[in-house]
């Protein structure tokens, strides 16, 4: 069976400045920007924090979605608590999804669907916090700021902000959401916003004549007596000015651009007409070249995924129709990610993570619609090197509660360090000491 790992990591970390990716201005005989980028992903390398070339792909449901009509129908219980859109048989024996999911329950094989994913916080912050950070905190409602690290700031500590050979973020932001930050670990541990100012440093601020200036320029100094230096430190130094050299002409940049991808397999991505498509397209590529947490936040319906239905649109905003707006380009990208990178051979490198703040309501209301319900949760995985092809946990008779295998999003983030090979006993010491 599929294992969900039980030990959250401990520990703080120093915040740092917010990083300049890539912007080429930076350079010059005192050192360059990037180049100490690089160097914090040799020292975590050096210490033994990560291992493992692997990645996470977070596919968020903001608003809630709903854990009835997605991965657990119900159709044996009452009528006003079974999927109202149905349930399709899997290519796993015995088990049905949701109604509007047929080409994702055709390669239901290659998945995991957790039916006892439970935290308690119906808030959507609250509920946000909890699994985004492994911690509940309910003053998010309130409008309170996040207290805790996202699981991909963590990545980006442990792993260094960029991968030191392709140099593309260790956290991409693709669509940004409530707790997917630092919090406390610093800006420097931010997820790379691509729709944000941060893109467009990494276009090429100077000529190649003038760029191959600066490299003369840091090779005169290369030529400086070296006798200084005993213990062989500048020699470092020079290596990771060389890394931000090549990395600046590298394909970092090219696996942000999506007009590099044969158009055919983009056509297919995007048959759904949505973007959704081609944010996975993009986090496929992304992880290819090194990436290690790409987050992306998909909603296709007028209330997003938080369906309460409207007394007064009760034939367009019901549950019902407004998933018919919303499942079907999900069921679409997401089957063709999953045959896309088991073709690609990266099913067991790429862990695939579609969750939401909370569940719905099993009862629907009387706006034929569901409210918000943190003790029973959506959860699917993909990937990962991870055992596929089965049901993880049981809800109760009408997807109340967990009814055997509780798992709790600390258990959520123990499973996705597991997978990035991050050792759950690192610690970290903040400013003032504390570990």
């Amino acid at each position: 069976m599929l294992s969900l790992w039980d030990q959250p990591l401990p520990g703080t970390c120093e915040g740092t400045s917010r990083r300049e990716f890539m912007k080429v201005g930076t350079l010059g005989l005192t050192g360059l920007g990037l180049p100490s980028l690089l160097r914090q992903r040799a020292a975590a390398a050096a210490e033994g924090r990560s291992v493992k070339d692997t990645s996470v792909v977070w596919v968020w449901l903001g608003g809630g979605a709903t854990h009835i009509e997605t991965f657990d129908p119900k159709m044996e219980a009452p009528s006003e608590f079974r999927s109202v859109v149905g349930s399709v048989s899997t290519s796993i024996p015995g088990v049905e999804i949701g109604g509007l999911l047929p080409k994702m329950a055709q390669r239901a094989h290659d998945m995991a669907f957790v039916r006892s994913f439970a935290h308690g916080n119906s808030g959507h912050s609250g509920g946000t916090h909890f699994v985004m950070t492994g911690t509940d905190h309910p003053a998010a409602d309130a409008g309170a700021g996040p207290i805790k690290p996202s699981f991909g700031s963590i990545a980006a500590r442990v792993r260094g902000t960029n991968h030191p050979t392709s140099g593309v973020p260790t956290f991409v932001r693709l669509s940004g959401l409530y707790a997917d930050g630092p919090s406390w670990l610093g800006p420097a541990y931010s997820p790379f916003d691509v729709g944000g100012d941060a893109r467009n440093n990494m276009n090429l601020k100077t000529d190649m004549t003038r760029l191959g200036d600066r490299r003369s320029l840091l090779s005169q100094v290369d030529r400086l007596d070296r006798s200084v230096d005993r213990k062989g430190l500048l020699d470092g130094v020079d290596q990771f000015e060389g890394q931000a050299f090549r990395l600046i002409l590298s394909r970092a940049k090219e696996a942000f651009d999506l007009t590099r991808e044969d158009p055919r397999l983009r056509d297919k991505y995007n048959q759904a007409g949505t973007n959704f498509g081609d944010q996975l397209l993009m986090a496929r590529r992304l992880c290819e070249a090194g990436c290690g947490f790409v987050t992306l936040n998909y909603a296709n319906a007028p209330q997003g995924w938080d369906m309460h239905g409207d007394p007064g649109q009760p034939a367009t905003l019901s549950i019902g129709k407004q998933l018919e707006q919303a499942c079907p380009p999900m069921d679409h990208a997401i089957s063709v990610f999953l045959e896309d990178v088991a073709q690609r051979g990266l099913s067991e490198k790429i862990l695939l993570v579609v969750t939401g703040e909370f569940g719905r309501t099993p009862r629907v209301n009387g706006h034929n619609g569901r409210d918000h319900w943190g003790p029973l949760c959506t959860l699917a995985l993909a990937g990962g090197g991870l055992k596929m092809g089965q049901v993880v946990g049981e809800s109760s008779p009408k997807a109340e509660v967990p009814k055997s295998t509780p798992i709790q999003p600390k258990h959520l983030m123990a499973t996705i360090f597991h997978v990035l090979g991050i050792d759950q006993n690192t610690q970290y010491v903040d400013q003032s000491g504390r570990p």
